[in-house]
């Protein structure tokens, strides 16, 4: 019966959905369908080009990495059989403030995974409190892993993840892990399906400087039904870009829900310098901690020491996700707050390792992350303005196309293996706007970070001056580069 109900309410909205595109077809001029006039709809500009080459681009990488380039190195994987296997496995698990039911799913799925795979591994625990630990030690004697499985627990303050992440990768140390040894990092609210280990684990030996792999991410929301297809989307779009840059070997986040490393590369110093104590020097904000963006930090980490980064497609974990607030407008925005100052705290100076370290498409992608919160408000910014200079018809004209394109990207998104719903098309245009004025907002007060589930945030002890100072020169300069931009359009249209 949920099943049907389900079936029927997505058959309604995808209905929906068209049935309102068939109206605002109706409201604009013919001329808008006429291919030798200068209103044709599918008239764009220089930046549409660049926006709509971009995405596709990643698309058609994308997929080719996943039905042609991937299957190519899984059967040369298979070919070398046990000689992919690693010495040992660590599998190392950060947990703080997630609730027991969660703790216990993530770690049955972790110590039943160290079983399975069949390789000497380690359980790493890093934990703050004490109900975590009896917790885990219930799943272990219920589940009762023979030698080959070993436990190894970690208590540190409740400092940050950060601390958590180099805790352990310090105790890990000390195991005196060999070079063909592995380690999983996997967060508390991440559960392992099966086989993710064996999965992930040979792509060492295949690719000998790959230093850390990444893997496909399924989500369930304890949130209402747009929060959930919020997540699934976003889930969706990180596959195929993904995918793509994976072609390159330049995947562009060890993501901290689950990815895989050398054992050499978390006992190095230095990387474990860059997780625990990354910051940055910027001229106006000053030099600042990063509490958030783990994950962007050991990838620079590893894009500096010299290594290369990989995706396993085929290699799936569950999240389970709890989303910051009860409102979707509040928890969406806290989220992208989190995550857009994450890649542009780290986008300069990976910039500035230059193309030949990172290869021309991967340094024009991050090129693209600096200049799309412009380019998404453009084509929006636009229409309003010729809407109120000349006539409504632009905005009408505008949505139409807003919702064509949105239509036919829910649809390519299909093809990622990731379920598509009716609320895709609206989702992605919000994410668009709402996310390039959180990211605009971000870029002019990256000293500005906090953790959703902890409730903390970072604590510089300035001087007022300082403070004032940073305040009031985040508003100027956010307000002046607005002003320009819209400016710019007010001349132009």
């Amino acid at each position: 019966m949920d099943t049907y109900k389900r079936i029927l309410g997505e058959a309604t909205g995808w209905l929906a959905m068209i049935s309102l595109l068939m109206l605002l077809a109706l409201m604009v001029p013919k001329t808008v369908f006429d291919a030798d006039s200068r209103d044709f709809l599918l008239l764009i500009g220089a930046v549409g080009i660049w926006r709509y080459s971009m995405g596709g681009l990643h698309f058609l990488r994308g997929m080719l990495f996943l039905h042609v380039v991937y299957p190519h190195y899984r059967r040369r994987v298979r070919k070398l059989g046990s000689a992919a296997d690693p010495s040992q496995v660590f599998l190392m698990v950060t947990s703080f403030r997630i609730d027991a039911m969660t703790t216990s799913m993530v770690y049955r799925s972790v110590i039943r995974e160290a079983i399975d795979c069949g390789f000497p591994t380690t359980v790493v625990c890093s934990i703050v409190e004490m109900s975590d630990e009896v917790l885990i030690k219930q799943q272990w004697q219920k589940l009762n892993p023979p030698e080959h499985v070993q436990l190894d627990f970690v208590r540190i303050p409740g400092t940050g993840k950060r601390d958590g992440l180099a805790h352990g990768f310090r105790a890990i140390s000390r195991h005196l892990p060999d070079e063909d040894a592995v380690v999983a990092v996997i967060d508390g609210d991440t559960v392992l399906q099966q086989g993710v280990v064996r999965k992930t684990v040979p792509w060492f030996k295949l690719f000998p400087n790959v230093g850390g792999l990444t893997t496909n991410e399924f989500c369930e929301v304890r949130g209402g039904y747009i929060m959930s297809e919020w997540h699934k989307l976003r889930f969706a779009q990180r596959h195929i870009n993904m995918c793509s840059m994976a072609l390159s070997k330049r995947v562009l986040t060890m993501t901290g829900r689950m990815s895989v490393f050398r054992a050499q590369v978390v006992t190095n110093p230095d990387f474990i310098t860059d997780v625990e104590s990354d910051h940055l020097d910027h001229w106006r904000l000053g030099r600042f901690q990063f509490l958030t963006g783990d994950d962007k930090s050991s990838w620079y980490s590893l894009m500096r020491l010299g290594y290369d980064t990989f995706y396993v497609p085929d290699a799936a974990i569950d999240t389970v996700e709890h989303p910051p607030e009860k409102s979707f407008i509040k928890a969406s925005r806290k989220l992208m707050f989190r995550w857009y100052g994450n890649n542009l705290r780290q986008n300069s100076r990976a910039l500035a390792l230059g193309p030949q370290r990172l290869g021309w498409f991967t340094s024009v992608v991050l090129f693209d992350q600096r200049v799309s919160m412009w380019t998404c408000l453009l084509g929006l910014a636009a229409s309003i303005i010729a809407s109120i200079k000349y006539s409504i018809v632009f905005l009408l004209i505008y949505l139409l196309w807003i919702g064509i394109t949105r239509l036919v990207l829910t649809l390519l998104l299909s093809l990622s293996g990731h379920h598509i719903g009716p609320a895709y098309p609206l989702i992605l245009y919000y994410n668009q706007i709402v996310g390039a004025l959180v990211k605009i907002y971000v870029f002019f007060r990256l000293d500005q970070q906090s953790w959703t589930r902890q409730n903390t945030k970072l604590d510089r002890g300035l001087a007022s001056f300082q403070r004032w100072f940073n305040t009031w020169s985040s508003r100027a300069m956010t307000f002046s580069a607005a002003s320009v931009f819209v400016a710019v359009l007010m001349s132009i249209v």
